[in-house]
């Protein structure tokens, strides 16, 4: 079993989320969607084996590159495309090569079929400084559109320019992470920027923490990817988040997270931090797989 987690940056409009979402579901199996406003970007996770996944990803960016319009596109989460990233997300060390090789392929069809310029980060990145999605998605895919004009970045599958609508695409293959975020009770987002940078493995922070700063309805968020959530758990994220804000006045009000995440991700995670989702079992991997497989 192979997962794979395409983010698509529509979060706005409920009924083209859920077109969206239905439009990945022939073959594969949904374990779960969401999406959100402020970010105005919704987040699928699939199962299914390396050719069905392959089929449904496809479908599914088919239906982003029709329905979302990137020039026309706003949103706090930085992003360079309608299917903005799409990893393929391997569950076991002996998948690792299969998960490796479909997401080559389906960057491939992504730039074959649909046109779609695709850019490969993480441990697939053809260079060190290819390995960040930030070194793609800064200054926006304005930004992204004149260092391809100039030659200074290509891509590894498909024509040289952003798709006039869709943009570009990012993947990927990897392990589950977790998208988890902290709200601060501070409205000024400096402080959730600051707090951010301290959290982030290139700030000195926390290892394998990706983390952004931004203003959220009122409040602030620090907004993190964990690439390990098994050794750098959601509350080790927490304690960080609170260590470096209260310094500054401010405290994790609560929490969110965005998708699934492996069982162990949990331990340990403070009970006087409400999760805006209360459940915090259906939001277990394992559990999902299980329910799947039952």
């Amino acid at each position: 079993m192979t997962l794979a987690v395409p983010n698509v940056s529509e979060g706005r409009d409920p009924a083209k989320v859920h077109r969206l979402v239905d439009s990945f579901l022939e073959p594969a199996a949904l374990l779960d969607f969401h999406f959100d406003q402020v970010h105005n970007r919704a987040v699928v996770t699939l199962a299914g084996e390396p050719g069905v996944l392959a089929d449904s990803l496809l479908a599914g960016a088919r239906a982003a590159v029709a329905e979302i319009s990137m020039p026309d596109h706003e949103g706090a989460h930085p992003c360079i495309g309608a299917l903005d990233v799409c990893p393929v997300v391997f569950l076991d060390e002996a998948d690792r090569e299969g998960a490796r090789d479909g997401a080559l392929a389906i960057g491939g069809r992504l730039a074959d079929e649909l046109e779609l310029p695709v850019f490969l980060y993480g441990e697939l990145a053809s260079s060190p400084d290819r390995r960040e999605r930030s070194f793609f998605r800064a200054g926006g895919l304005a930004r992204l559109s004149d260092r391809m004009r100039t030659g200074e970045l290509e891509p590894d599958f498909g024509p040289g320019a952003p798709h006039p609508s869709a943009g570009a695409t990012l993947v990927t293959a990897r392990p589950p992470l977790a998208a988890f975020n902290v709200f601060l009770d501070a409205a000024d987002p400096k402080v959730a920027r600051v707090v951010a940078a301290g959290v982030r493995e290139s700030g000195g922070g926390l290892p394998g923490v990706r983390a952004i700063g931004l203003p959220f309805e009122g409040v602030t968020q620090v907004s993190t990817n964990i690439h390990d959530p098994t050794r750098v758990t959601l509350g080790d994220v927490v304690a960080e988040v609170r260590r470096l804000a209260e310094p500054l006045g401010a405290h994790a009000s609560s929490a969110e997270l965005v998708g699934l995440v492996p069982k162990a991700a949990l331990r340990g995670f403070p009970e006087d931090v409400e999760l805006i989702d209360p459940d915090r079992d259906a939001h277990v991997l394992e559990r999902r797989l299980n329910r799947l497989g039952s």
